[in-house]
């Protein structure tokens, strides 16, 4: 059994991006969950924990800046990265990426090769900050 390179979840409600990701990151070694909505992917987090949140920004429901405030103010989910997805001319201001778990915006259409690099770059970030803090 191989090992995983860690547990992303892809949240967006377009189901085509959310099928190109999750294949690019399952064929590099990670496993995957998906959502199609903000409200979605916070009851999927309530149950699953995952390395990384990788979600758009424009959805029904709950938007991805919504998830990733929804997710700060939660025990379970508060350290849990967030990568935000936006169309382009879809701007965030400043104040919104002072959401301390967003710790990047990639603009659509992105690389694949891209996105999986800033998913490597993000993960182990992370996972280097946690052993700092034990």
């Amino acid at each position: 059994m191989q090992m995983s390179n860690g547990t992303i979840l892809v949240v967006d409600d377009e189901a085509h991006i959310v099928q190109v990701v999750s294949l690019k990151l399952k064929n590099a070694g990670y496993d995957v969950l998906t959502a199609f909505d903000g409200e979605e992917a916070f009851e999927t987090l309530m149950r699953e924990p995952v390395d990384l949140v990788i979600t758009d920004y424009q959805m029904p429901y709950m938007t991805g800046l919504e998830l990733a405030r929804s997710m700060s103010r939660h025990p379970l989910m508060a350290e849990t990265p967030v990568l935000i997805l936006t169309a382009r001319g879809f701007g965030l201001d400043d104040s919104d990426l002072q959401i301390e778990n967003v710790k990047e915006v990639l603009t659509k259409p992105f690389s694949p090769r891209g996105i999986l690099d800033r998913v490597a770059s993000i993960i182990a970030l992370n996972t280097r900050g946690k052993s700092e803090a034990a």
